[in-house]
């Protein structure tokens, strides 16, 4: 059993070499700005008032390294002023250039106008990255023309580069939300997530939408909250909401959703259809924003003592409202804040960071001379509060050591909450194909209150299923203490996290999940020559689209066999010199009988699988091989006309010969839901809505529904009838396959 962070487990080395150089928190940056015109602050300001354009620098300099015409402007809604030097910067390295530093291009640079400490913003940032995505944050020293204009805190943007890097996807819908006017006194309507009506145009004065498309899932969004809450698993990776809310009601962030304005925080929809959270702008986390919404937070110890379960009857608050109300999401709320609690505040690591920071940056602060308050302030901001405008920055360790102690006295936290120990696993590094048995003892726990969150793949979203104390699930005797369930592995690693509740407390194990989890590796034997084999090649594609629309070339791939087989280690190319081009993902499969298509579109950025090459219509060499030569299958073919695929015949052990494609399904055939032993199988309506509905002349059996990477979506076992009614509604748009007993592969378009 191992325990990964989702970052580490993803192994992306860019992220990482990038938190150690630009965004590392131990290093402050250099930033140079050199403008051609001296009134550069008058126009900054102008296009701030105006349509708030780029000003062209004549160069930028990160650490000495040169871009020329760069793209620069101020940014901020309350931190921004006219008649300060110290503004915030937006620089966007490729606004005129196509250029970056480190991968970034676009660089937000806050000016500490809120905090005496300027340990708020970078502080936060690290505590929240513990617990889900959330962008990297450090320090700059900024220059305009050579003049020094001060200490500014850089953090990561939360840009379609952030979402790719986080969810593995950037075109879905993805909404900034704060007010596109600005959010401050007199502001009638934030992006609180009410549901408005179904006409959009009600939304665009509180959300910032970032993609091309977006307002009909949103509104869904605000729908499912609103009337819905039973699939609002499917629609909102409600972990992290939690988490969200969690983090924010801890550190007593109320420039945030759980504040007056309900802002700052981002949605991105990945590819299973669910809106995720990003957390944004914490330079008045601990404590110096004060309004609640429903009341003002003055003093300090009226900040120590917000209760944990703000808003929770609130309607203007949805997203706290209604997750709270469902018990077992309140248990994991408060399992959640105690775990910020005791690994931050409880342990006084917090400060030990925040000494650490102030350190750091204490002769960049005190050389800063367009500083919002004095280096005294700076210093003793960490434990005295201080003065900020019309509101108070708190001591971090006055607020946070008191607010510590009195929520720790508080019901909520003082109930007995289960224990969870022993996991173990049936076997350490189970067959593909096999069952495996985790367990784990538990203690203070109800009876069916014993749950395992599990998933397949990186991609996919956790499920979770209760585990057993009964001496029937490989758990030892009856009510033990020791529970237990049974997986298939059906994938060359499995995550999971065991989460367990009484009817008043929750617990996780790891404590960090879902952000955090055990990860079990499968033993993956090399595939056969036979088992896996290339089916079917489209090199010259003009009707078949991908998720994206696009019409690219695909490569589809057939499983002989009557297992699950893993592709782990396995390459494809179209290069004999070159055969380790393209690597497939470590936990992607293709079912028994069944098909895997893969993008030949050189755009690995999407997700799905996409290879990092194209085909040529003019013909090439196809191979599937492993990095130790072992070719699995190859194939070499000629000039393919266009929408003229290269197929065997029969399907999966033949020849190839040319002919029209038949994407995802039986090759050579007229009449893809044709058997010849079974009659024939009817699915209609197609493209569908809702619901689709199954006739066949013969009894079918079972029904199952594959995405385009082989995942099962929906499957009905053991349920003969000649006619089937399903419900498709929860299942994202897509392109998708139905297999049952007498057909194989019938494409099914799902369009909501």
């Amino acid at each position: 059993m191992k325990k990964f962070l989702l970052l580490t487990l993803l192994g992306l080395n860019t992220l990482t070499s990038f938190s150690q150089s630009f965004y590392d928190m131990n290093t402050i940056q250099t930033i140079e700005i050199s403008f051609s015109q001296t009134n550069w602050d008058y126009l900054l300001d102008t296009a701030t008032q105006g349509s708030e354009t780029y000003l062209m620098a004549q160069w930028v300099k990160i650490n000495g390294v040169q871009f020329d015409s760069a793209g620069v402007k101020y940014k901020g809604n309350s931190t921004y002023n006219a008649s300060q030097v110290k503004n915030p910067f937006h620089i966007a390295l490729d606004e005129f250039i196509e250029q970056d530093y480190q991968g970034y291009t676009d660089i937000k640079l806050s000016n500490a106008a809120k905090d005496p400490s300027f340990a708020r913003e970078v502080l936060s940032y690290n505590i929240l990255r513990q617990y889900m995505h959330a962008p990297l944050s450090n320090y700059a020293k900024v220059y305009v023309n050579g003049a020094y204009i001060g200490l500014y805190v850089s953090s990561e943007s939360v840009s379609k580069k952030f979402v790719n890097n986080h969810f593995y996807s950037k075109n879905n819908a993805f909404f900034k939300c704060n007010p596109p006017a600005g959010a401050g006194p007199g502001t009638s309507g934030t992006p609180n997530l009410v549901y408005l009506g179904t006409d959009s145009t009600l939304y665009y004065a509180r959300y910032e939408m970032n993609s091309d498309h977006g307002w009909k899932e949103l509104i869904a969004l605000c729908d499912t909250l609103s009337t819905n809450m039973n699939n609002i698993e499917k629609i909102l990776d409600v972990d992290k909401a939690l988490w969200m809310i969690a983090f924010d009601n801890t550190l007593v962030n109320l420039d945030s959703y759980i504040g007056g304005f309900t802002q700052n925080y981002y949605l991105y929809r990945d590819h299973n259809g669910r809106f995720n959270p990003v957390v944004w702008d914490l330079n008045e986390s601990f404590g110096t924003f004060s309004s609640t919404g429903t009341s003002m937070l003055s003093s300090t110890t009226a900040k120590q003592q917000m209760t944990p379960t703000l808003h929770i009857s609130d309607a203007n608050w949805p997203l706290v409202q209604k997750l709270l109300a469902v018990p077992m999401y309140k248990r994991m709320y408060i399992a959640h804040m105690r775990t910020i609690l005791a690994e931050n505040f409880g342990n006084g690591s917090y400060l030990t960071t925040a000494q650490s920071l102030q350190t750091l940056i204490g002769t960049a602060v005190n050389t800063d001379v367009n500083k919002f308050f004095t280096y005294s302030q700076f210093t003793s901001n960490l434990t005295t509060d201080v003065a900020s405008g019309m509101t108070n920055a708190p001591g971090l360790s006055n607020l946070m050591n008191g607010r510590n102690t009195w929520l720790n006295t508080q019901a909520l936290f003082t109930a007995t909450y289960p224990t969870i120990s022993s996991i173990s696993t049936s076997s350490a590094n189970p067959a593909l194909n096999s069952n495996v048995t985790i367990t784990a003892d538990v203690t203070n726990s109800n009876s069916n209150g014993v749950y395992l969150g599990y998933r397949y793949s990186l991609y996919d979203p956790f499920q979770r299923i209760l585990m057993y104390d009964d001496g029937a699930h490989n758990d030892g005797a009856a009510s033990d203490g020791t529970f237990g369930v049974d997986l298939p592995v059906n994938a060359s690693y499995i995550h999971y996290y065991i989460y367990s509740e009484n009817n008043n407390a929750g617990m996780f194990s790891p404590q960090r999940a879902e952000y955090e989890y055990y990860t079990l590796l499968a033993t993956i034997p090399t595939i056969s020559a036979g088992q896996v084999v290339i089916n079917e090649i489209l090199a010259t594609n003009t009707t078949i689209s991908d998720q994206s629309g696009q019409n690219d070339d695909w490569i589809e791939l057939y499983n002989n066999s009557s297992n699950y087989i893993s592709l782990k280690d396995a390459y494809l190319s179209d290069s004999q010199t070159s055969p380790l081009k393209w690597q497939f993902p470590d936990n992607a499969t293709i079912a028994p009988n069944s098909y895997l298509i893969i993008w030949a579109d050189k755009d690995t950025t999407q997700s799905g699988l996409h290879a990092n090459f194209k085909l040529s219509g003019t013909g090439e060499k196809l191979i599937f091989s492993y990095a130790n030569g072992t070719i699995v299958d190859s194939v070499t073919f000629g000039t393919q006309p266009s929408d003229i695929s290269y197929q065997r015949c029969p399907n999966g052990t033949g020849p190839f010969a040319t002919g029209a494609p038949t994407y995802n399904a039986f090759n050579c055939v007229v009449g893809i839901t044709e058997n010849e032993n079974s009659g024939s199988i009817r699915l209609f309506p197609n493209p569908a809505n809702n619901i689709i509905q199954l006739e066949s002349e013969n009894e079918f059996d079972n029904i199952r529904i594959y995405n385009v990477i082989g995942h099962i979506v929906y499957s009905s076992l053991n349920n003969k009838g000649r006619t089937k009614q399903i419900d498709i509604s929860s299942i994202p748009d897509g392109i998708y396959f139905l297999h049952t007993d007498q057909s194989k592969g019938i494409k099914l378009i799902i369009q909501h």
